[in-house]
């Protein structure tokens, strides 16, 4: 077994043992909440180490930003901006690499340099070439759900589950198991703020899908504008909707602060476990 299967099997092998940190790189200059400070590969390698020592199972590196009103980026810049730090990532942060991007070209250079995950924003339906890439690296992949417009009328969590069904039928198609998908909600994507919070609401009944949970809120503009918070002060409700999630039984949690979260995770796990009988 190669060095990246031995991670994505570590990886996969926590989930559903305990809440799974998935730390955040963004390698971009125009991030809602980092963009431009980790452009350079040694300022992205360090704040990868920190978010491992802080307590990030998985690092997620992004080139392109994906927040509203973002500029689209082609798959050759977003690889410039990638390969010169990708490689030392994936040998030096110390847990397995997670590539975010809705390109199969990029993705399929970011498996072929070490990453086990692809976390794809488009859920296998942007690029019909990304559901095959994925599966004949054996990778793992976060399907997240997405939508080309916000429509206030639609039934959000209808929409998700007919978006999660087509995508579970791809990834089946092309060959990729089951146990490597994991489902995403999206939150902040193709959705009016109401939208945003019906799909945390909804974790119960996406898990009846058989996939497990991320979800991704780490300090996004609902927050904002529920508490007319700027980027660096939404952590406290960042968290508190993580623990709620974690609670309804989402595994995956897609964050800026690790070590934060690890803390609030150990008091929900101490809670959680009932203390042995007889004692």
């Amino acid at each position: 077994m190669t060095t990246t299967e031995t991670s994505r099997e570590r990886f996969f092998s926590l989930i559903g043992t305990r809440p799974v940190i998935m730390g955040i790189v963004n390698v971009t200059p125009d991030s809602f909440s980092d963009g431009g400070r980790f452009l350079a590969p040694q300022a992205a390698l360090t704040q990868a180490r920190t978010l491992v020592e802080g307590g990030a199972d998985i690092v997620d590196v992004g080139a392109e930003s994906t927040r509203p009103g973002h500029t689209p980026l082609g798959a050759e810049e977003e690889w410039a901006r990638l390969e010169p730090m990708l490689a030392a990532l994936v040998a030096d942060c110390g847990v397995p690499v997670s590539i975010d991007t809705y390109k199969a070209r990029t993705a399929r250079r970011a498996l072929a340099a070490g990453v086990a995950l692809v976390n794809d924003i488009w859920g296998l339906q942007r690029d019909p070439d990304m559901a095959p890439a994925i599966a004949e690296a054996g990778a793992g992949v976060v399907v997240m759900h997405n939508r080309e417009t916000v429509e206030e009328g639609v039934d959000i969590v209808d929409d998700m589950r007919r978006f999660f069904e087509r995508s579970l039928a791809i990834a089946e198609a092309a060959g990729v198991p089951k146990d490597r998908i994991l489902l995403d909600p999206g939150v902040g994507f193709g959705k009016t703020r109401e939208q945003d919070f019906a799909a945390l609401r909804a974790v119960p009944e996406l898990l009846g899908l058989g996939q497990p949970l991320l979800i991704g809120v780490s300090r996004k503009r609902l927050f904002g504008a529920l508490l007319g918070a700027e980027v660096d002060a939404r952590l406290i409700a960042t968290i508190a909707a993580n623990l709620i999630a974690a609670g309804q039984g989402a595994h995956v949690f897609r964050v800026h602060d690790a070590a934060e979260h690890r803390a609030a995770f150990a008091v929900l796990e101490t809670l959680r476990r009932r203390p042995q009988e007889g004692k």
